[in-house]
């Protein structure tokens, strides 16, 4: 079930793989009929599990298709190729809004146009009753001749049309800009979520940042709901009074408080522009600050190893790229998944999930929340169960609130009583409450972890230990445990909630692409388990890792004859980490 370059899919000639994330690849294609280039988005096998899914996909594509409107990415056509759907779009020759805040402050008139373009597109959208769901910097092309798209239209009202066990445990959206009725699973989603995610957009471009960052997208959505907006003022002096109080409302935490429409978000926000004595063109101003003068919680850059496949045209870029921070879902996501991606998931945790790798991490639906009513966070979920260490830790908790340590052993004890989602929102307590640069508490934190064989948290604790490296050389029993837990970790559907790709691939490029081969293993395709593990063996040929996913690869193609081998050199290879060893052992005991 393989798009490969060169072949003819129906009409179309597969030029270029262009992009791969959440819910699909995207490809540049050539259609010699009409002799143009387009764009072609096909959805991950996972998708086609649920059999009433092409129908719902079909019914859905065809309301998407029918938006037209001069800044919104055309739908060409849809069909199927080896049972993969995929749609047929407008190739776009440009680059992404992400890319160009990435260069540096846009002008008073690329904000004006931005606000114009993106705005009368979702607005028209809103009016034939379509959501986006997914507004993210990385879906707003700019073409060569300067008009700009909104990308993925719809994308995420085609996903959630099917039951597949890729949609319907997704919140589809990404988290630096998803809304908090988003994050919460709220079903009843209304034109208040895509002004909000629009309004992240507003701030990030006249603020300088978006308004949370966090190591984790359970930290990000979290704030999202609970933390009260950081002030544009305390964050950037230069932001104007009258454009703070827009951004306040556009992003009230209700969205009843919200504009009613985007059109009114559009119309205030131009106003407080004027009210300010900014005006909206002919004058190249800067808002963005070299130094911010309140940094919150921030996050290093990260290397893109692909485009995301959130955005839902394929745009190549001419201009060399600098490394950012890393935005769910890029993608790709929505995946963009949109998107595609929180620890939300985790309250309706489930056992397997289908996610192919390389995707901005998408969150995972969650059972609704009570919304919050003052500025002290609510508990995102209760324990279902107690037991004497769980007791212990609580009393230890209320009477030590601020104590990081206090938080972790309740952690623990949550853990131990198969509490998962209440375990990991205390991990995440005691991470916030402690020191970024207390190397000790982290490292304590991923051995306890680590001994519990909880790989995923003992993962995020380990990658940790590397940010307070700052660059520096991590230390060699460090390093291995760390390889170790994310190696482990990536068979988790829920990895990508609490450790990014991108942070994995700026410590170690190779072991990023494996950990996304495993998950796709596990939670993908073979196919792009197989893509991953290629572009790992590319970079370092000799790499241990990549030696066992590529066994394990053959073991799940049903290749047990090209795996023995593989795991029997690999078991008795004393230079290779014990629990690599031990690992190859486990593998060839299930195939006697």
């Amino acid at each position: 079930m393989s798009f490969n370059i060169g072949e003819n899919i129906g009409p179309y000639r597969i030029i270029e793989q262009l992009g791969q994330g959440g819910m699909a690849t995207v490809y540049k294609a050539y259609h010699a009929a009409l002799d143009r280039y387009v764009a072609l988005k096909v959805l991950h096998a996972a998708f086609h599990e649920d059999q009433t899914f092409t129908a719902r996909f079909q019914r859905e594509a065809r309301v998407v298709a029918r938006l037209e409107h001069p800044n919104i990415v055309p739908v060409y056509d849809y069909s199927e190729h080896e049972a993969r759907p995929y749609l047929v779009m407008k190739y776009i020759e440009g680059d992404t809004l992400k890319a160009r805040l990435n260069k540096g402050p846009l002008s008073a008139e690329e904000i004006e146009q931005v606000v114009d373009s993106v705005g009368s597109a979702l607005g028209y959208a809103h009016r034939q009753g379509i959501l986006h769901r997914d507004i993210k910097p990385s879906n707003v092309l700019i073409a060569n001749d300067g008009v700009m798209y909104l990308a993925d239209f719809g994308l995420a009202r085609i996903a959630s049309a099917g039951e597949s066990t890729l949609s319907s445990d997704s919140i589809m959206g990404t988290p630096q800009y998803i809304s908090p009725e988003q994050a919460m699973g709220k079903k009843d989603l209304d034109a208040g979520t895509d002004i909000y995610s629009f309004a992240v957009m507003l701030y990030e471009m006249v603020v300088g940042q978006v308004p949370f960052t966090a190591d984790t997208p359970f930290s990000i959505i979290h704030d999202h709901i609970y933390t009260p907006l950081p002030l544009p003022m305390d964050v950037n002096p230069k932001v104007p009074e009258p454009v703070q109080r827009v951004l306040l409302k556009a992003l009230a935490k209700n969205r009843l408080d919200r504009y009613e429409s985007v059109e009114d978000m559009i119309s205030a926000f131009k106003d407080s522009w004027r009210e300010a004595g900014v005006p909206m063109q002919g004058n190249a101003i800067t808002m963005r600050p070299g130094s911010l003068k309140t940094p919150t919680k921030s996050q290093p850059k990260a290397p893109s190893l692909v485009e995301p496949a959130g955005r839902t045209v394929a745009v190549k870029s001419a201009a060399p790229k600098r490394s950012s921070p890393w935005m769910w879902i890029g993608v790709g996501v929505v995946a963009i998944l949109c998107l595609g991606v929180a620890f939300l998931a985790v309250l309706r945790y489930r056992t397997t999930l289908q996610r192919p790798p390389t995707a901005v991490p998408a969150t995972l639906t969650a059972a609704p929340l009570p919304p919050p009513t003052s500025n002290t966070a609510v508990p995102l979920s209760t324990p279902q169960s107690t037991t004497p260490e769980i007791d212990a830790a609580t009393n230890l908790v209320s009477q030590n609130p601020g104590d990081p340590n206090a938080h972790l052993q309740l952690s623990l004890a949550l853990w131990d009583a198969k509490e998962i989602a209440p375990s990991m929102q205390e991990l995440a307590q005691a991470a916030n409450l402690t020191g970024p640069d207390d190397k000790d508490f982290f490292m304590n934190a991923a051995s306890e972890f680590k001994t519990r064989q909880a790989w995923v948290p003992a993962a995020g604790m380990y990658m940790r230990l590397v940010a307070i490296a700052r660059g520096g050389q991590v230390p060699e029993n460090v390093q291995r445990d760390l390889n170790e837990a994310i190696y482990k970790a990536s068979e988790n559907k829920d990895m990508p909630l609490f450790v990014f790709f991108e942070r994995i691939d700026s410590y170690n490029l190779p072991l990023g692409y494996v950990s996304r081969g495993r998950y796709a293993l596990y939670n993908g395709s073979l196919e792009d388990a197989k893509t991953q593990l290629a572009n790992a063996k590319k970079l370092k040929s000799d790499m241990y890792e990549a030696f066992l996913l590529e066994a394990e690869i053959e073991m799940k193609a049903g290749n047990k004859d090209t795996a023995k081998p593989m795991l029997l050199s690999l078991s008795s290879d004393l230079k290779a980490s014990d629990w690599i060893r031990a690992m190859a052992d486990t593998f060839l005991k299930t195939m006697e």
